[in-house]
Order: structure tokens, then sequence, then C-alpha cells
């Protein structure tokens, strides 16, 4: 793991952007395709509008979710709506959306297709990962139903995930996809999260499931 401190939030969150947007554009150029795999929440929305605005060949990139909560794009609580709000404009209006949700009463009823969908795009070429306070990444969460499956390295590449924490059921990448990123970042703000992946580094996946990826992430840190 590699740890990099900033002095505050703002300079974090558009030195984040300025890299990733290196990243992305350095695969342009040798492969002339990207595929970019971004976090839900709030936290990242200062970097998804800096990167929105940025002069990359955005028809070549493929974005999706780490994530996402089994709920209408029309959901305060959907992370694609995020995505559309904040990065998915500008000239970014040009990526690839690759979809983490269809209508269907549950994520098993079209997670075949999800993963049809999303195979052509892996390895992941740029991933940006949040971490929450109980070390979950993705909805890789502590006592998830099916988190041992999740970190198998043999897992598939997308599971369905229900956890207390999580709320309604979620679909997410797995740790082994996750893992497999050319490039790993972890955003995280704040004593308590830099305290949770510092102890995350020495424990159990099952207990810390972000250590799945820490051993080549890059972790980003502002109080």
């Amino acid at each position: 793991m590699n740890f990099v401190e900033y002095p505050d939030r703002e300079l974090m969150m558009l030195a984040l952007a300025d890299k990733l947007a290196g990243e992305l554009a350095d695969f342009l150029r040798r492969e002339d395709r990207a595929s970019f795999c971004v976090p839900g929440g709030t936290t990242p929305g200062p970097i998804f509008d800096t990167l929105s605005g940025v002069d990359l060949d955005w028809d070549k990139v493929s974005v999706f979710l780490n994530d996402e909560r089994w709920v209408p794009e029309d959901s305060p609580r959907s992370n694609t709506r995020l995505l559309r709000e904040r990065l998915l404009r500008g000239k970014a209006l040009r990526a690839n959306l690759v979809p983490l949700y269809q209508p269907a009463p549950q994520p098993e009823d079209f997670l075949a297709d999800l993963e049809a969908q999303l195979a052509p795009h892996l390895p992941i070429s740029v991933l940006l990962l949040g971490m929450g306070a109980d070390m979950h990444t993705a909805s890789l969460f502590p006592g998830a139903d099916r988190l041992a499956e999740a970190l198998a390295p043999d897992a598939p590449v997308l599971l369905p995930m229900r956890a207390e924490a999580a709320g309604e059921p979620r679909i997410t990448l797995t740790a082994p996809v996750l893992a497999g990123a050319m490039h790993i970042h972890i955003l995280i703000t704040g004593a308590e999260k830099r305290a949770a992946v510092e102890r995350a580094a020495g424990m159990d996946p099952l207990e810390a499931p972000v250590a799945a990826v820490l051993k080549n992430a890059t972790v980003h840190w502002a109080e």
C-alpha cells in the first residue's frame, strides 16, 4: 500500500483528478481504449466535476461503477444517477456507461447479462474506490451474505450482495476483479478512515474487505 497525504481535501480532489486523467490518457495512447471504474456516494463528486471538463477521447473510455444499489436510476440512492449528474456531462458526456442495474425485482434476474456487458472492458484500466469506516469497499461489507464467495480467487465478475449495513440489495464487482485493475486508487477523508485503512492492512479480508485490494493500491487521504 502506498499512502499519499494531502494538506486539504480541495487539493486532494484536484490532484487525484489530474492523476486519474493522466492514467486514462496513457492507456488511450497505448491501447486506444480504457476502462474507468468508479465509486458512488458524494465523496468523489468534486473529482467527477473536474474530470467532466478534461479533454480526453472520452468516446473511447468505458465507465462503470464499483457497485450499485438495486434501485431505479431516478432514486436518490442510485449511484448511476450520481454519475450522470457529476461525471457524465460536459466533455465526458461522450464516455460509454456500462450499466450495473436493470429494472427487475432483484439483481439475480440480470446478473448474467450485466456480466456479459462488463467482460469486454476488463481488466480495469483505472480504478477509484472509496472505503467506509467499517472497512468495506464497493459492496464488500463485513458480514455480507456472499462476502466469502466475492473474496475467493475464482469469484465471478459480479455478485449480488446483501448486508445489514448495505440497506437495499446491491450488486458489486468482486475482489479479484477489483484487485486486478492496472491502477488502483482509494479515496478517504478524516482521521477515522485513516485509522481504519491502516488497521485493515494487517487484517483478514473477511473482517476488513478493503484489505483484498490494498497490496497494489495508492491510498489518498486528507483530513
